[in-house]
């Protein structure tokens, strides 16, 4: 009786593993779906003749709220004063 309660319980635990590894898989294949999809515009911002690297830059910068980013630029602009490029 006992073995069979292990057996069960073993197969359960080998059943949820499978899953949750198959979510996983799944998620990943999305994931790198959307990163080909934003690649893509992008390389479309750069045909219409846009600086990708500044719309990256932007993208990243409205990630956070604008303490965040007031802090970020102030400790840049103390940091190029230091290097005498202010």
């Amino acid at each position: 009786m006992a073995d069979e309660i292990t057996e069960s319980s073993q197969t359960v635990a080998a059943g949820q593993l499978r899953a949750f590894i198959e979510r996983i898989e799944r998620l990943e294949e999305e994931k790198k779906t959307i990163a080909d999809d934003i690649k893509d515009v992008y390389a479309e911002a750069k045909g219409t003749g846009f600086d990708t690297k500044a719309i990256r830059t932007i993208v990243r910068l409205r990630k956070k709220d604008q303490a965040e980013r007031e802090e970020e630029e102030s400790i840049l602009d103390l940091y190029m004063s230091a290097l005498g490029m202010a």
